[in-house]
């Protein structure tokens, strides 16, 4: 127990836990607060689940790559588990919401646009690293909510967090984003980091 106290704290969980409960607490009351509807506005849902994807960037590596990357650890199953956690971090509490008077839902679409959005995010940490994982996730949904796309496949492919919860075409978009990071991340965990990086923690 004590090892997992010491890696969840080497890897800021206890910072990125903070920043998701801030980011759901700050989102549903905006909407309470602002809004006479119920049930949360589809673009509304699909920033605060990216808020909290982001919230969570940090904690996709150690403070030592060496360590990460060592075969003394069974690393990959932790970083499948570690995937995993984030999945249920991002959706429960949003989840929870909809027993309340902002909903952020449907659930489908929550499952559906955390689990692509993590995918992506866990992708981006093994090519560019923790630190710009986010930016990827980011410029794309933000080109999504500013630019709908046509109703084809393509567009749909292209807006896939915006679609209706049955959207065939933004599901498997989601759980080719999401499996592609999973087995990805899962292999080969995080980008080393610079030593300029590397000298900041």
């Amino acid at each position: 127990m004590r090892w997992l106290v010491l890696h969840l704290r080497s890897r800021y969980a206890p910072e990125a836990l903070a920043a998701v409960a801030t980011g759901v607490v700050g989102c549903w009351a905006l909407w309470s607060f602002f809004s006479d509807a119920r049930t949360v506005g589809v673009q509304m849902v699909v920033m605060t689940v990216l808020i909290l994807v982001a919230a969570l960037t940090a904690t996709l590596s150690g403070p030592d790559d060496e360590l990460d990357n060592t075969g003394a650890l069974p690393w990959r199953p932790r970083r499948a588990a570690h995937l995993l956690t984030a999945l249920l971090v991002v959706t429960a509490p949003l989840l929870v919401t909809l027993a309340t008077g902002a909903r952020f839902g449907p659930a489908v679409l929550v499952i559906r646009d955390a689990a692509g959005l993590l995918g992506l995010t866990a992708l981006s940490a093994t090519v560019l690293g923790s630190a710009r994982a986010w930016f990827l996730p980011l410029g794309w949904t933000l080109v999504a909510v500013l630019f709908p796309q046509p109703e084809t496949n393509l567009g749909r492919v292209l807006t896939w967090q915006l679609q209706a919860p049955d959207d065939v075409a933004a599901a498997g978009t989601a759980v080719a984003l999401a499996l592609g990071g999973l087995v990805t991340y899962t292999q080969f965990g995080s980008a080393r980091r610079t030593p300029a990086e590397a000298a900041q923690h």
